[in-house]
């Protein structure tokens, strides 16, 4: 069988169309996401998107199962046909779809000869500047075009890039900030990055995106940053920019992560910080290092977790999920002294709360076991690396962290213990000093 997780909002959370045994279903349901996706230009955008790299994984011969690929290319065909033949709304679905490849297929060419440019990042800058605001360069005009569904976000209407706002990140492959215009005439900036397959991060915000909704509706707001991703092909997609600093550059030009929060947010609260960034920051720690023990994150560093001036921290790059690390003895959650400190240490009453919403959480996240396990279990035949290296073990490692065999009590007593094993871990210390060294001889 299909499965799609709608939102509330009749939006795609899912972002993969897993197909189970059942062949004789097939018709059936390619017939109910195709028809809803024809009554909802934004469940259609996503739709498409969706289905557009598992197709183009069964051209390229890289799919193990070749009769759940074809099925990817009919419910494409089924879908596009269907626009075609039905009123005006959907045939302009049609069209905005066909005009949004247009532009990415442009983009990714630009992006090319970008790559390809000689000279240092800034020089590479002030060509993209120059090619974006060229309207004969690759017989597309950039700046200026039909407004459109933004891919990424369906709900903004674009209508050009701004050519002197855009910009590339100190990184090996330099994914580019794009600045777009909206027809409301606001901006909207997001990240295109060219070379790496966004599927799982895809994957991981989105899993992020459904336990945030499960704690609200328990009344529990851990201020979480669940941006946008949309892989757009196994090599490219959009990721939503979230205007930020990494932990590492606030502790650059700071000292500390106190001191950056006392800085954009003065005020009479604990620390001379305002009260309500201090507390943003705390439950957006809790949170984050919940959920990402839960699915296994790995590689974090100080470089992959981010601070807005609201408080909030979020974590970014998700390549390693499901227990996989790079690095030699990964504490069980990424808590560091730093973060630990800008708490007060670990005597403070801000450092007791946080451990309280960090079993609060895990507690609320454990009732709602089943969805979460479920949804996993219809991800293992997606084009997930982490996934498919044990397919058969991607449901089991995330059963395991969330230790349905303890009661509640014991649970708590089970996630405290984490935390303090977490906190005092020497060896994520000593990696953090060599990735810093690394960093360094990179730059």
């Amino acid at each position: 069988m299909y499965f799609i997780y709608l939102r509330v909002e009749d939006a795609l959370l899912g972002c993969y169309l897993t197909i189970k045994s059942d062949r004789s279903e097939e018709p059936s349901l390619a017939g109910f996401l195709v028809q809803r996706a024809r009554n909802n230009p934004v469940v259609a955008n996503y739709l498409y998107w969706y289905l557009l790299i598992e197709c183009e994984d069964e051209a390229g011969g890289r799919g193990a199962d070749l009769a759940t690929r074809h099925m990817y290319l009919a419910v494409m065909r089924t879908l596009s046909q269907r626009l075609a033949s039905g009123n005006a709304g959907h045939q302009r679905t049609r069209s905005f779809l066909a005009r949004q490849q247009v532009f990415i297929d442009k983009l990714v060419k630009l992006v090319k000869t970008i790559a390809r440019e000689s000279g240092n990042r800034n020089k590479k800058a002030e060509r993209l500047q120059q090619l974006l605001s060229d309207p004969d360069a690759f017989k597309f005009n950039f700046t200026n075009f039909d407004p459109m569904p933004f891919p990424l976000d369906p709900n903004v209407n674009i209508k050009g890039i701004v050519a002197k706002k855009a910009s590339l990140f100190k990184s090996a492959l330099m994914p580019c900030k794009l600045t777009f215009l909206t027809s409301e005439g606001s901006e909207y900036e997001a990240i295109f990055k060219h070379g790496d397959d966004l599927r799982q991060d895809q994957l991981i915000l989105q899993m992020i995106t459904l336990m945030d909704k499960l704690l609200r509706r328990e009344n529990l707001d851990l201020k979480l940053t669940p941006y946008k991703v949309l892989a757009t092909s196994s090599r490219h997609g959009f990721l939503q920019f979230i205007e930020s600093v990494t932990v590492a550059e606030a502790l650059a030009a700071e000292g500390s992560i106190q001191n950056f929060l006392r800085k954009h947010n003065p005020g009479d609260g604990a620390f001379g910080i305002k009260s309500d960034a201090m507390d943003t920051y705390i439950r957006s720690c809790a949170g984050y290092c919940v959920i990402t023990y839960l699915l296994g994150v790995g590689d974090r560093h100080l470089d992959n977790l981010l601070l807005t001036r609201s408080g909030a921290l979020f974590h970014i790059d998700f390549g390693y999920i499901l227990g996989r690390d790079p690095k030699p003895l990964p504490p069980p959650m990424k808590l560091s002294r730093e973060m630990v400190e800008a708490m007060g240490g670990v005597a403070d009453p801000h450092y007791q709360e946080f451990r309280k919403l960090c079993y609060t959480a895990f507690l609320h996240l454990r009732r709602h076991a089943n969805l979460v396990l479920n949804l996993f279990s219809l991800m293992v035949d997606a084009s997930v690396p982490d996934i498919a290296l044990e397919p058969d073990k991607a449901v089991k490692k995330v059963q395991d962290k969330l230790r349905l065999d303890l009661g509640d009590e014991e649970a708590v007593h089970y996630l405290n213990n984490l935390l303090d094993m977490s906190v005092t871990a020497v060896m994520a210390v000593l990696v953090e000093h060599f990735h810093k060294f690394a960093q360094y001889w990179r730059k």
